[in-house]
């Protein structure tokens, strides 16, 4: 119905760069807030980032600084620029979105299937 496909993941040296993207589609009507949440093993999931639909972003302070989100309406899709990575930053990454169905116009959310990153020498 609803689907999310991210892209990017992969093994990065620590100080290194990735990217991270995700695209939306299906039953959409309107996104709302996108975001990226990440979990490390054993560890809760937790926000790393978000945009709201006017472009207001929200970050984590374990990332300010380093990771920088954006979004492409047009494309339905949201990035993650992450910059100076750190072996902490090793976790799946996941896609979120608040959305409404064009369906029924229902809200609700969906989740990506999630993509790995790993910091490591």
């Amino acid at each position: 119905q609803v689907q999310l496909v991210e892209s990017g993941g992969g093994l990065v040296q620590p100080g290194g760069s990735l990217r991270l993207a995700c695209a939306a589609s299906g039953d959409i009507y309107t996104i709302y807030t996108m975001g990226w949440y990440r979990q490390a093993p054993g560890k809760q999931r937790e926000l790393a980032a978000s945009i709201t639909s006017i472009d207001n972003t929200n970050y984590a302070d374990s990332v300010k600084g380093r990771f920088t989100i954006s979004r492409d309406n047009a494309k339905k899709s949201v990035y993650l620029q992450m910059n100076s990575l750190k072996p902490e930053d090793t976790a799946v990454y996941y896609c979120h979105i608040d959305l409404m169905r064009y369906s029924d116009f229902e809200v609700m959310d969906s989740w990506g299937k999630g993509t790995l990153v790993t910091v490591s020498s």
